[in-house]
């Protein structure tokens, strides 16, 4: 069962979709710090992937995520993975400011690293680890879940494409969280290892937003930060919201925030609009609010009509099968590896320069 009540320990369900047989690719985990391990390793199972060894410091961690992997075994260190020539990629979602040094150690081991976001916190983490790309012939992905991971926005990009709204001419982008005070860590308090909301959650945003105006990079105009109504936790970010122009001139916007109230079904309400020259596409992507409890609502409006497409369990999460085939092949289908990294320094970029309010 899918947890729609919490962000952190989200991991949708899927349909089996193997791209290689028993044994062909096998997955080491690296770090469970964020309950997205479990979404990570889930799609990557789904596409055929053995997840075959966990390490965490913390042992009761590695229990509880064999609960869900029982293939899995637990190993005593990280080396016990590193050295393992039969690996392929090693998962991590550990502290988000420990990701990169992981990575690092990853591609020096001859394997393809898959990230949780942020993948890093600071610029000069992404200027190491494209430099250990470059060096090394590995890949480095992220997971940027909430466009590979929900089949709205699977699907609307495909839609977009298709020129279904004709060409793009702006974005918005909404990401309310659910903040969950009391199951947090204290990492997720402290800003050097968090990296700050739009370096954390707004990243996703960054993304999507390279995604849907299929552009290569984009310029930022201004953002915002601040801590409205979390005082007795002062380096946290409840709010934050930037404004970008991208490389083919579309304007967007996006916000972001922990406000999420306790009434709603599930963990955020999170929205895109992208607006084209010939209609515009909504996603609602967890719910449609006071209407469905369902997740992945595509609301298209074009010249002939109003459409209402419920896509969830429809469409399927081909991205995990894409990386696995890009692991094997040295292809770069799935995800590209400079998108990657400028959905990041973007985010980054638009933190550092934040107006404090």
């Amino acid at each position: 069962m899918e947890n729609r009540e919490s962000g952190m320990n989200y991991a949708p369900e899927g349909k089996p979709c193997p791209v290689v047989g028993p044994g062909e690719f096998r997955v080491g985990v690296i770090g469970l710090d964020h309950g997205h391990i479990y979404g990570m390793n889930k799609g990557l199972r789904e596409a055929g992937a053995d997840i075959c060894k966990v390490y965490d410091p913390d042992s009761a961690k590695a229990e509880e995520f064999v609960k869900q992997f029982p293939e899995c075994e637990i190993v005593s260190s990280a080396d016990a993975i590193y050295s393992d020539p039969t690996i392929r990629l090693i998962s991590c979602a550990s502290v988000a400011s420990d990701r990169a040094a992981v990575g690092m150690k990853a591609l020096d081991s001859g394997k393809d690293f898959f990230s949780d976001k942020p993948p890093f916190v600071r610029q000069e983490q992404v200027d190491e680890a494209r430099k250990k790309v470059k060096e090394t012939g590995r890949r480095w992905f992220v997971y940027y879940s909430e466009r590979l991971h929900v089949e709205a926005a699977v699907y609307a990009e495909r839609l977009i494409k298709e020129k279904a709204i004709g060409d793009v001419v702006e974005i918005r982008g909404w990401g309310p969280h659910r903040i969950g005070l009391s199951p947090r860590p204290d990492w997720f308090y402290e800003k050097e290892k968090y990296g700050g909301i739009l370096t954390d959650i707004g990243s996703h945003q960054l993304e999507q937003m390279l995604t849907y105006a299929q552009a290569e990079d984009a310029r930022l105009i201004s953002s915002r930060v601040g801590n409205l109504r979390h005082k007795e936790h002062p380096e946290l970010e409840d709010f934050g919201d930037a404004t970008f122009v991208t490389d083919n001139g579309i304007p967007c916007y996006v916000n972001v925030d922990w406000f999420t109230p306790d009434g709603l079904g599930t963990w955020g309400d999170g929205r895109i609009i992208v607006i084209g020259t010939k209609g515009y596409i909504e996603l609602r992507k967890y719910i449609d609010v006071a209407s469905e409890n369902t997740p992945d609502h595509v609301i298209l409006v074009d010249d002939k009509a109003e459409h209402h497409y419920k896509v969830n369990g429809k469409i399927g999460f081909p991205f995990f099968g894409a990386m696995i085939l890009d692991c094997i092949n040295g292809t770069e289908n799935a995800i590209g590896q400079e998108h990657v990294f400028r959905a990041i320094e973007l985010a980054i970029e638009a933190e550092e320069k934040a107006i404090r309010i």
